[in-house]
């Protein structure tokens, strides 16, 4: 049998990895695709090839096919995601000198982001000098999470830290040379600042906002109607990538799998922290994020409809769209659970009946109805105990969440 040809494009980090074991572990063949991976440098570069149609799909940045497709980017292309890459694995690093502020201020090495944000509205008050933290891209979830902590921790973005945008590996390098004070960036970006640099872990996005996506796979909108049982056997492929890698007897092998030059190029020991969630924060503490990436469970791979308003209203808050209900409605199409949902019912997986849910609602794990019987999802929610009703966009941007 001969195989379907896809290109995707890719960023070094631990968050390729389902598409890198669907590739690796004979996933994506099963299916009857040849997967070829393309590692790019920048979140840029996979923005504008993936518009321009070089890639048949991208490992994306979770607000970015919303942003493409509101016309936001300069190549602007209207994209779906129909598969999320897994929940979490970003996290906020500090320098050694910045942390030990921090820590004289009472920030607790646990990542808690409560009081962590709390010392850093302290240290920002007591400093001459702007702090500069680093994000990966301004349209990325990192910026609008970091964003969203520093604000609810009565930091304000711009007038209080400066904020500037550097590809995930080079964000270490610029934290050890003094450019920048911290960072936000998924794994393995995080243990090698704390390794190289003598940095500090923070705090961590699942310690932010909980059970929420930061990669997804994304793809231009008319490539995937032309191509429906494709894109099925991409999302078939994935789920078996993801269900595999959420063994914990697979960690090694992973590890090992990832620490290949064409993907992170790094040893693997750098790199078995985001799978196994055991983190060396810093200064020889380590903490246990058990939820720090989630490939599977919980409907980790679901596009809730939810997660892309909630970006949406981030676009919103920080000037980058102007709020309108077509705009909305348009973010919202882009997250497509419809084709999630059609991909996988040939194998009876479970997804969950609602596109959207509150978020911040399921302080625990809950049962919730799916498309085979029962479900488990969450727990979900932000730091700060505020909600978002995605049925109430208007009210939440109005209340100030919006600035």
């Amino acid at each position: 049998m001969s195989l379907i040809a896809l290109s995707a494009g890719f960023l070094p980090l631990l968050d390729s990895v389902l598409l890198v074991l669907a590739r690796e572990k004979g996933f994506a063949a099963a299916e009857g695709l040849d997967l070829h991976l393309v590692k790019e440098t920048s979140w840029a570069n996979i923005r504008d090839r993936a518009a321009l149609g070089h890639f048949d799909f991208a490992q994306m940045l979770a607000p970015m096919p919303i942003s493409a497709t509101l016309g936001l980017n300069p190549l602007s292309v209207p994209m779906i995601t129909p598969m999320i890459l897994g929940l979490g694995n970003n996290g906020v690093t500090v320098s050694a000198e910045l942390w030990a502020r921090l820590a004289d201020a009472g920030a607790p090495a646990t990542l808690a982001a409560g009081p962590v944000g709390a010392a850093l509205k302290r240290v920002v008050a007591s400093s001459e000098q702007k702090l500069r933290f680093g994000v990966v891209h301004q349209t990325s979830s990192h910026n609008y999470e970091l964003r969203y902590w520093l604000m609810a921790s009565g930091i304000v973005p711009e007038r209080d830290i400066e904020i500037v945008v550097l590809p995930p590996p080079l964000l270490p390098e610029a934290l050890g040379s003094g450019g920048i004070d911290g960072y936000c960036v998924g794994e393995p970006w995080n243990t090698v600042g704390v390794k190289s640099t003598g940095a500090h872990i923070a705090t961590v996005k699942a310690a932010i906002w909980r059970s929420s996506p930061d990669k997804v796979i994304g793809m231009r909108a008319h490539w995937a109607e032309a191509n429906s049982e494709i894109v099925a056997g991409l999302i078939r492929a994935v789920h078996h990538a993801a269900v595999w890698c959420g063994e914990s007897a697979n960690h090694q092998e992973i590890a090992a799998i990832m620490a290949a030059p064409n993907y992170l190029g790094l040893p693997a020991e750098l790199i078995l922290p985001a799978l196994s969630g055991q983190f060396d924060i810093g200064g020889g503490v380590t903490v246990s994020v058990p939820d720090n990436f989630v490939p599977y469970a919980r409907a980790a791979n679901f596009p809730w409809v939810s997660h892309a308003l909630w970006f949406y209203t981030q676009m919103v808050r920080w000037g980058e769209v102007e709020h309108s209900s077509e705009r909305a409605r348009m973010a919202a199409m882009t997250f497509r659970p419809d084709v999630y949902r059609a991909a996988l019912a040939p194998l009876g997986v479970p997804a969950p009946l609602a596109d959207s849910r509150v978020e911040g609602a399921l302080p625990v794990a809950t049962e919730v109805p799916a498309t085979t019987g029962m479900m488990v999802v969450g727990p979900d929610g932000f730091f700060d105990g505020a909600g978002f009703d995605p049925a109430e966009v208007d009210a939440y941007i109005a209340a100030g969440r919006a600035r």
